[in-house]
């Protein structure tokens, strides 16, 4: 069997690579071959176009940066839907708009195509290491169908629903993740300009209550080093994510203040020029409201924290 992956960016080089070394064939397209030469190299087969893709696949998975892009590469000229032969199927790997989804969904199934909304999270070491959820939504027997080629990309495949559950759960945790950063800035700024030592003060809080449940060391990687350079997840990407959440909350008419909230701060980081940056680059604004230095602790310290609770 040939698989089709369209998108060998951060995140789908990193599946496509585990697609390989679990044996599977590739056929692989991206903007430039470039981006394609790991894959290229280790066998696999490369496409000019979606179409040329889907002419040689029966499933094709796409990791894409917006709707917009899935669109393009599903309906758009030399599209996916001008390859697919009746009976393949489409999993889009990418963050999406529901309305997105579900449209697609209802375009290809006249064409005999299923596709499916399986959007992932565990950023690029999850990508890499194979540790990643894929949330689905779709056709159940499709999902059965291909579930061994899902779980060699991700060792948290799961069927959740009809189409457009996946965008959902993917929407409800990025935008809880945005709106976590947030507080977490805001209560670590305060503690540490109020006189405690941050390294101090984050191996404190992280015996608490909340600690042992291990929010705290959301804060380990970015917020307790400064070092948002580079990105495991770009904040022009989270904002996209959040602001998908907002719109979805709007149309089913659900009140999110604080996601609303988390949403302006992104937009004010990206604002700063920061879209490239890591997504939890606007802890440095609140660092600046504050009044306090930038929040640079050694990470060989941090790790000594968080790798005492092993011993």
């Amino acid at each position: 069997m040939k698989i089709g992956f369209i998108g060998l960016g951060t995140m789908g080089a990193g599946m496509a690579a585990n697609l390989q070394k679990a044996g599977y064939q590739l056929v692989v397209n991206d903007l430039t071959r470039q981006a394609a030469s790991r894959h290229l190299n280790d066998g696999a087969i490369w496409a000019e176009t979606p179409k040329a893709v889907a002419e040689q696949c029966e499933v094709v998975f796409t990791s894409l940066p917006t709707p917009a892009d899935v669109r393009k590469v599903g309906t758009g000229e030399n599209g996916l839907i001008e390859g697919f032969k009746p009976g393949s199927a489409w999993f889009d790997l990418s963050t999406n708009a529901v309305d997105v989804v579900r449209d697609l969904e209802s375009i290809l199934k006249e064409k005999g195509v299923e596709f499916l909304d399986a959007p992932i999270s565990g950023g690029p070491r999850g990508a890499n290491s194979g540790k990643l959820a894929i949330w689905v939504g779709g056709d159940k027997a499709a999902f059965d169908k291909y579930q061994a080629v899902l779980s060699a990309m991700g060792d948290q495949a799961r069927y959740i629903g009809a189409i457009g559950a996946g965008s959902i759960a993917k929407l409800v945790h990025n935008a809880s993740s945005a709106a976590i950063n947030v507080v977490l800035s805001e209560v670590f700024t305060m503690g540490i300009k109020a006189g405690v030592e941050p390294l101090q003060l984050f191996e404190a809080v992280r015996q608490g209550a909340s600690g042992r449940a291990r929010v705290f060391d959301r804060l380990s990687n970015q917020f307790m080093t400064g070092v948002y350079d580079p990105p495991d997840f770009a904040l022009r990407l989270l904002h996209k994510d959040v602001s998908l959440a907002c719109q979805l909350a709007r149309e089913v008419g659900v009140p999110m203040r604080l996601t609303n909230l988390a949403h302006q701060e992104l937009t004010e980081a990206l604002n700063r020029g920061w879209g490239h940056r890591d997504s939890r680059v606007g802890a440095l604004l609140q660092q600046e409201r504050a009044g306090i230095e930038p929040i640079k602790v050694d990470p060989a310290k941090i790790k000594a924290v968080l790798e005492a609770d092993n011993k």
